[in-house]
């Protein structure tokens, strides 16, 4: 396959695809990308499916506070199935591609069942975590207008986190329990490392809010 050919095709079609989300742009794809690469050399995963996946998985991006989120990563899988039947990628491979992006959304819950699915899956994650993690959450509640935390509670000591509050609970509702849902031996590594970062990341930012 002549990727470069097809790198191509996929960025422009992603500038008209892309909405203006600091945590959702062409970066963020360009390292999901290079992520689901490695991933998928270390699981055997079939590149023909993984690279167009990887590319087009945000190719339809529905707002975070939206409720049409959960839809998303569908409405992207049949948006990207459409492009490139349009260009004639190899049918054989289409099906996969659909389930791989459909599956790699959080807020979907969509189960993958291949080894594909799973490596675009972890591939997108761990851009979730780690110190470009940190800074995509921040960019975003700075987008939605919300604070960096609860004063009276920043760590979720004793109420529910909730993450429409405050950037920082996002740490809480969902950041920190990323590298559990893990589908691969990469991803978990990759995550677990990346967890880690997060954990110094409060421990030290509790030390300078709470001047413990």
């Amino acid at each position: 396959m002549d990727w470069t050919h097809w790198q191509r095709k996929f960025e422009t079609f992603l500038q008209g695809q892309m909405a203006h989300d600091a945590a959702h742009d062409m970066a963020h794809i360009h390292r999901v990308v290079q992520n689901a690469r490695r991933f998928a050399q270390a699981e055997g995963a079939a590149l023909a499916i993984v690279i167009p996946a990887a590319w087009l998985h945000d190719c339809v991006v529905v707002p975070k506070d939206s409720p049409q989120r959960p839809y998303a990563s569908q409405m992207a899988a049949d948006t990207a199935v459409a492009f490139l039947r349009a260009y004639d990628y190899p049918g054989q491979y289409l099906d996969g591609i659909a389930h791989a992006i459909a599956a790699h959304s959080f807020s979907a819950g969509i189960i993958p069942t291949t080894i594909e699915a799973k490596v675009v899956q972890d591939a997108d994650r761990v851009d979730a975590l780690g110190a470009i993690g940190i800074a995509r959450c921040f960019a975003l509640g700075g987008m939605l207008a919300r604070p960096l935390y609860t004063e009276t509670d920043p760590f979720c000591v004793q109420r529910l986190p909730d993450d429409t509050q405050s950037s920082l609970d996002h740490f809480y509702t969902k950041l920190l329990t990323l590298a559990e849902t893990m589908q691969t031996e990469s991803g978990r590594r990759e995550g677990y490392g990346r967890s880690q970062f997060i954990r110094h990341y409060l421990a030290q930012l509790k030390r300078e809010i709470m001047h413990e």
